[in-house]
């Protein structure tokens, strides 16, 4: 069987290819003589390419694809099959020598806009780089590709376009098709790739209207988990696009950011600039509102009602429930995000609930609660059943809860009794 490629690798500042080893970048280099080599970074096991499932993954993308398309539609191949590629080093040039028209890889499979794509390939050669006019003929040409749903390529053809003319204001625009051609093949970490460079790399342009820097922030905010990056990413919405984003949103997730990289004296400051937004809907977070809220009333408050364990907690109600004192028994309740509400009641029902006194409902009152927990509770939560209550309901279970606040350590993981649900359990 004929070899389709061989791994080789290039120390960093070196000009020579040697075997490869795990600390260096990983090059595939497409036998006989094409002088292509295509970069992985970071290198992966070599063993995935030496043999077993990655390895025939990467013989069948290179079969399927390679037959005159070139880097970059191995490129894509690549990406699908898993193997991680970021770039290549070699070229298949979108036209061959001046005046003979484009390469026949270029037309094949176009169909009905096999005639038109070749016109406008010769009215590419006649068009100075870098003009308008130039542009504006790769573009249509691109569009081709797109309506055909050749989006192999559509990736070697935009490739090879920034690569002829590497100080083109346009090249921005280029590297955004070719990850729209990846969200399209959904190659995410390709699309997510491109999306980034453009904004470091690239100055903005106005595409219909729409900055170029501000769509590529919007897809780097879904295709991206990484909570450094997304901080990155929102906080730049927020600094250059703030009239054109919902900064509410935008806000609170800038929080959530900064929560996923531990960063809590940040997180608040972004769940503080929220605040005044509470009305605005955050998708896939229902709760946004309390949540941020409750987070920021708790981190701003003294947090001296907390007791080091459940058990410690328990015995200081159930003592202030014997001797019927509600001074003490008030000092055992949080100060902030205490709620008082019936079974079934949503979060933001809540306001204004808890701003009332223990002492009215226990004057002249016997508080019984059962000996042991309600079964429904667990190691972060903690039901205990409570009747004799001055009120419509005199049924009243104590609601106590670990508290979970990474920010503060020295309070992360201690109880605090958090509200009241009224009545009995369902």
């Amino acid at each position: 069987m004929k070899t389709l490629f061989s791994i080789v690798e290039k120390k960093k500042n070196s000009k020579s290819f040697e075997s490869p080893s795990s600390s260096s970048i990983v090059y595939i280099r497409i036998p006989p003589d094409t002088g292509c080599f295509l970069a992985l970074l970071p290198p992966p096991p070599l063993s995935r390419y030496h043999n077993g499932v990655m390895y025939n993954r990467v013989i069948r993308a290179i079969r399927a694809h390679t037959a005159g398309a070139g880097a970059a539609v191995l490129a894509l191949a690549l990406v699908l099959a898993g193997g991680g590629l970021l770039w290549s080093t070699c070229t298949s040039k979108a036209r061959t020598d001046a005046g003979e028209g484009p390469a026949p890889y270029y037309l094949a499979g176009l169909g009905a806009r096999e005639e038109s794509a070749a016109s406008l390939f010769s009215l590419l050669g006649k068009e100075a780089a870098g003009t308008q006019e130039h542009f504006a003929v790769i573009r249509e040409i691109a569009n081709c590709y797109a309506a055909a749903g050749d989006y192999g390529k559509l990736v070697t053809f935009l490739s090879d376009a920034a690569r002829e003319d590497p100080q083109s204001i346009y090249n921005g625009y280029y590297r955004f098709m070719t990850a729209w051609a990846y969200m399209r093949q959904e190659a995410w970490p390709a699309a997510a790739l491109y999306f980034d460079i453009i904004l470091k790399n690239y100055p903005d342009l106005i595409i219909q209207g729409e900055s170029m820097h501000l769509a590529c922030l919007n897809q780097l905010i879904t295709l991206v988990n990484d909570g450094e990056r997304r901080v990155r990413y929102y906080e730049e919405l927020i600094a250059r696009f703030p009239e054109q984003i919902d900064l509410g949103a935008a806000y609170f997730m800038l929080g959530q950011a900064y929560e996923k990289t531990g960063e809590w004296s940040e997180a608040i400051k972004a769940y503080t600039q929220y605040l005044p937004y509470l009305e605005t809907n955050v998708p896939g977070f229902p709760n946004a509102a309390s949540y941020a809220r409750n987070l920021v009333d708790f981190y701003n408050s003294p947090k001296n009602w907390t007791f080091d364990s459940l058990s410690s907690l328990l015995a200081a109600v159930r003592a202030s429930l014997d001797g019927g004192n509600a001074e003490r028994l008030d000092q055992c309740r949080a100060k902030v995000n205490f709620f008082a509400r019936s079974w079934g009641q949503e979060d933001a029902e809540n306001a204004g609930m808890a701003e009332f006194t223990l002492y009215q409902f226990m004057q002249g009152n016997r508080i019984r609660y059962n000996d042991e927990l309600d079964k429904s509770s667990n190691a972060n939560e903690a039901y205990l059943r409570t009747t004799g209550w001055a009120a419509y309901i005199a049924t009243w279970y104590l609601y106590f809860r670990k508290i979970y606040f990474p920010a503060n350590p020295e309070i992360h993981g201690r109880w605090e009794w958090a509200g009241i649900y009224y009545g009995e359990k369902f």
